[in-house]
């Protein structure tokens, strides 16, 4: 696709030029700018959570609920997500939005002034229901808001704000638990959020923002996203207090409300949130879901507890671990712009390579991290970071292209939902891995020791099968281009 940039006049895409000028006097560019702002929002506080642990931590204890931090807020960012797109039939979205940046506000006010990590854990949930609200909403913002010839090029503007949030919230968590506390960190973010909520009014001020859509929204899916609540909760309260009994019913209840939630979703198609087939390695479609799901289970734990075993076992300063993962973060924006015009036919290579990225980066994780090596813990977080970065958007493009056409939208919005469930669920089962290696009783260096020994090695087998459905996915791939040739 051919692309032209303008200092005056914007970008052309397909032979149509966005004004941004006329954006400007319009205020629709101040529109955009605002719902954006949601995305920013939600990705920053998803993404800093790493680098405050050590310091959260060592403020209310609770270390044995770490896992919990990360998969209470994807499971809000989930079920509110699937819930705004429907919720603009009924009201309107100045007032979803509004609603959902208060969500925001309040649980960020929760988890600023939590006094315990349970209360804490609360306002994450309330945090990550209004974030994936905001999310959701600006998307739906973009459809109803502004003029269908310049959706791509506000489409692509919002997925370099997602890029900008992956490395400046550690960086953010990390700078403010240095200079003041980390509550100060979810300080800005109410005010953000009450700040949004106090200016929609004002700036989604158009007839579309505050009318009600004239279509009638699709049945929501509460059995099925109930079941996916039980089932990540059960998975995560099994690593609280670990005991074999006790934590293997909990695990295998978890793991079986899963399947459950994926069956009734697969059988109700006005409902559903994911196509037919979903993980049938049959078609490309099912093997890169396989693999979306696998890699993301697999790849949570440097996240969310690298930044506390490195602070602990070997006294890295939280600044620097805040570099460490926002490397990540830069190297899967930087490879995805590098790749983003390569021909078609080295699509299968790119894939395949990515994959072998992200499964040699996550495994170097088991070996450096106890090590304490930086220079190698770093070169295995842009191993995985580029990794994504390479494979992720061809990844998108070939379970769409392999969809029925009737399944399409439903097969693109399923990739980002799939792989919240991914992080959601690994966040749970790294508690437990956590938690047997020692969390459960405390953190002290010891203790770190053996988790560090343990977690990343846990996940090896997940990132092996997410590399096996890649290789899947592009054999897939070759032959069904092979037949159309024919």
């Amino acid at each position: 696709m051919e692309q032209r940039v303008s200092e005056d006049d914007g970008v052309q895409e397909n032979g149509v030029a966005a004004d941004w000028r006329s954006l400007r006097a319009s205020g629709d560019l101040a529109r955009f700018t605002f719902v954006s702002l949601g995305i920013l929002l939600h990705a920053t506080n998803e993404t800093m959570i790493a680098t405050i642990m050590p310091a959260l931590v060592g403020d209310l204890s609770g270390v044995q609920l770490v896992g919990w931090s990360l998969a209470i807020y994807e499971l809000g960012a989930i079920v509110a997500g699937a819930t705004a797109g429907r919720l603009v039939s009924y009201i309107s979205l100045r007032a979803n939005m509004t609603l959902a940046a208060l969500l925001y506000g309040i649980g960020a006010l929760i988890c600023a002034t939590a006094p315990s990590m349970s209360m804490f854990l609360a306002g994450r949930l309330v945090e990550g229901l209004g974030g994936g609200a905001l999310v959701s909403l600006a998307f739906v913002s973009v459809e109803r808001l502004f003029p269908r010839a310049i959706w791509p090029q506000l489409f692509g503007i919002m997925s370099a704000v997602w890029g900008v949030a992956a490395f400046s919230g550690p960086l953010l968590g990390a700078l403010m638990s240095v200079a003041f506390s980390w509550r100060w960190a979810f300080g800005a973010f109410v005010i953000a959020g009450f700040g949004m909520a106090l200016t929609s009014s004002v700036v989604l001020n158009t007839p579309q923002a505050h009318s009600v859509s004239s279509q009638t929204a699709p049945p929501f899916p509460f059995p099925a996203l109930a079941l996916l609540a039980l089932g990540i909760a059960l998975i995560a309260a099994a690593g609280v207090e670990v005991a074999l009994a006790r934590s293997t019913i909990l695990l295998a209840a978890g793991l079986a409300a899963l399947v459950l939630f994926f069956l009734l979703d697969a059988s109700r198609p006005r409902s559903r949130l994911f196509p037919a087939h979903l993980f049938s390695w049959r078609s490309p479609l099912g093997s890169g879901m396989t693999m979306v799901a696998s890699f993301s289970l697999a790849t949570c734990t440097f996240g969310l507890y690298g930044p506390l075993l490195l602070t602990s076992l070997h006294h890295v300063p939280v600044l620097t671990t805040g570099y460490i993962i926002a490397a990540e973060s830069i190297s899967w924006s930087v490879l995805s712009i590098l790749v983003a015009r390569v021909a078609p036919k080295w699509e299968p290579v790119i894939i395949a390579g990515g994959a072998a990225m992200i499964a040699t980066g996550a495994a170097g994780f088991a070996w450096t991290v106890p090590l304490g090596s930086i220079p190698l813990i770093v070169a295995c977080a842009v191993l995985q970071g580029g990794g994504f970065g390479l494979a992720w958007p061809f990844v998108t493009r070939v379970i769409v292209a392999s969809a029925p056409a009737d399944e399409q939208t439903i097969a693109s919005a399923a990739v980002p939902t799939i792989q919240r469930i991914g992080y959601a669920v690994g966040a749970a089962l790294a508690g437990i891995v956590a938690n047997a290696s020692g969390f459960s009783g405390g953190i002290n260096q010891d203790t770190a020791a053996g988790v560090a020994r343990w977690l990343f090695v846990a996940f090896l087998p997940l990132g092996l099968v997410g590399f096996v459905a890649a290789l899947k996915m592009v054999h897939g791939t070759r032959r069904t281009r092979s037949v159309a040739i024919r």
